[in-house]
């Protein structure tokens, strides 16, 4: 097992009051014969799609440490299943990561125990999405964007805003794609936080009653369009293939296969921003496996782990030494993810959890929260 050891994080010469304690492990034992994780698709390969993309085996032979894996289908989905206690950690977003740190269910991660860590980029580490308290809660995987992709063929000219998925997709009704989860009304409130500033909305994730009606209102009228909504990257693949799809909210990951099938596709970060992920590995507090979940994580950030993970899944590695990996792999990768460009990300809103007390302090406003979304999403979509 671990060894574990109370950190007490004090204010030094403030006069604060101390944090509670930790209880995080101060060595890594003998790894455990297995490990059981909750991924998205495509987060654990072991060339079994592309021998060149192995970054399972590797890691099983050097630990012993067999990984068997979950994918989850949503955010919501990932929770529940890590809330099951029957798997040792996974890679979650942050509409999923406040969530777990919330309810306790993940534990603080010892980072001086990962060699690796030091490594990564300074833009990734102590963020809401994947600390507490100053207190790290897991590490990060990658991060990226939900960019626009559009059919050259048929929209000849690059989009620079969301409006042809929006008001200006009357031409395209009936091959709109879009992303079939509660999380998109987040993107319908970055197009409104341009379109209608007078409705004052300051984070996409966290709306009051009149700025959540609005959202869902430009949300019906692009389903009256006939939007066409994927749960599965691979229901937008084939419909992009098809021809039955011509623009639409994507992953770079998506795009990258249809541009290596010769598929006319290309995608765009509009210049309103976006929403998108910045993924992160937890420890569940109860694993089963914590020597094999902390060597994980560990492998994880290493150059040729995260170089392979991010080129293949189309997101920014999290190092400079994953990006020299990556470019091994795929020269301007890190410039087509802009992995070190921060001012880049600042225009993603992250995905994140909508609050009732939207996510403030101030006791006087109220937001309409997930199970909310989640209705209004189910009412509107019919799933």
């Amino acid at each position: 097992m671990l060894a574990a050891v109370a950190l007490v994080a004090a204010a030094c010469g403030t006069g604060a009051s101390p944090k509670p304690s930790l209880d995080m492990p101060s060595s890594i034992g003998e790894a455990e014969d297995e490990l059981n994780l909750i991924i998205w698709a495509g987060y654990a390969e072991r060339g079994e799609v592309d021998p060149a993309y192995d970054w399972v085996t590797p890691f099983e032979t050097e630990t012993g440490c067999k990984v068997n894996t979950t994918d989850m289908g949503s955010s919501a989905e990932g929770v529940q299943l890590m809330e099951s206690g029957q798997y040792d950690g996974g890679s979650f977003s942050g509409n999923a990561t406040d969530r777990l740190m919330a309810s306790g269910t993940v534990a603080p991660v010892n980072v001086s125990l990962l060699s690796n860590y030091a490594n990564v980029f300074e833009g990734l580490k102590n963020k809401a999405h994947n600390s507490k308290d100053g207190v790290a809660y897991g590490v990060p995987h990658g991060r990226g964007p939900n960019l626009l992709a559009y059919n050259t063929e048929v929209v000849t000219e690059a989009p620079t805003s969301w409006d042809p998925i929006w008001e200006g997709g009357s031409e395209y009704a009936g091959k709109i794609s879009i992303y079939g989860y509660s999380d998109f009304i987040a993107d319908a409130a970055i197009h409104l936080m341009e379109t209608t500033p007078d409705l004052k909305i300051t984070n996409p994730y966290q709306l009051n009653q009149a700025q959540f009606d609005a959202a869902v209102a430009l949300l019906e009228a692009q389903r009256d369009n006939g939007a066409v909504y994927w749960a599965s990257y691979s229901d937008q693949v084939s419909g992009f293939a098809a021809g039955d799809l011509v623009i639409g909210t994507t992953w770079q990951f998506q795009v990258n296969l249809l541009q290596a099938e010769g598929e006319p596709v290309e995608a765009v970060l509009p210049d309103e921003g976006s929403t998108g992920w910045s993924d992160t590995w937890m420890i569940h507090k109860d694993a089963a496996h914590p020597n094999c979940m902390y060597l994980w994580m560990n492998h994880m950030m290493s150059a040729e782990a995260n170089g392979q993970a991010t080129v293949w899944f189309g997101e920014a590695p999290t190092s400079p030494q994953a990006c020299t990996y990556a470019e091994t792999l795929s020269p301007g990768h890190c410039d087509l993810t802009h992995a070190t460009d921060e001012a880049y990300y600042s225009k993603i809103w992250y995905w994140a959890t909508p609050r009732a007390d939207c996510a403030d302090t101030d006791a006087a406003t109220t937001c309409k929260d997930q199970a909310a979304w989640t209705e209004a999403w189910t009412s509107l979509t019919g799933s």
